[in-house]
């Protein structure tokens, strides 16, 4: 886990931006791209702190689960960085695949319609296959979801393939 005595920069990115998620560390200028960017959403959010917990793109789905039970006992926000396919066009840094289509249909959906179900079923071999390395993150919402009871709004506020990787973007939000 990193905490808020982590810093970095997006240096190795093209842009010299420096980020903390909270403290006044030194720069690591190995600080992985999802703690960058929980930095820099924190600082624009203007939260006074954020910690990063990073799974490795293998991590089973109960794992994931398990750790959204628990990070849905803490009274804090949760941002979950993952990404879609990267091998769905010409454009996309590995050949085309046309199963890509199809999976990044599939986490969409889900995204939008809060479907816990559709993204417990991510199959683990076909998202590495694909370039999905964020399948664990995504596999930690349907333990957020059945820990915190209620009904949730999902809204997708992007989806595109840009360069040939596939991003998606979507809130989820528990109703009163």
């Amino acid at each position: 886990m990193l905490g808020p005595d982590s810093a970095g920069t997006f240096e190795g990115f093209g842009a010299d931006v420096r980020v903390t998620l909270g403290g006044t560390a030194p720069t690591d200028p190995a600080l992985p791209l999802p703690a960058l960017i929980t930095g820099l959403l924190r600082e624009q959010a203007g939260a006074r702190f954020a910690s990063v917990r990073l799974l490795a793109p293998d991590t089973p789905a109960e794992e994931s689960r398990r750790l959204g039970e628990s990070l849905a006992a803490e009274s804090t926000g949760l941002l979950v960085l993952a990404d879609g396919t990267n091998c769905s066009d010409e454009r996309s840094p590995h050949p085309p695949d046309e199963r890509a289509g199809q999976l990044d249909e599939q986490i969409r959906t889900a995204l939008a319609e809060v479907d816990t179900n559709r993204l417990r079923d991510l199959d683990p071999r076909l998202c590495a296959e694909l370039g999905v390395e964020g399948r664990a993150a995504l596999q930690v919402l349907p333990g957020v979801v059945a820990a915190s009871g209620g009904t949730w709004r999902g809204e997708l506020l992007y989806s595109a393939t840009p360069h040939g990787v596939t991003y998606h973007v979507a809130t989820w939000t528990r109703q009163p």
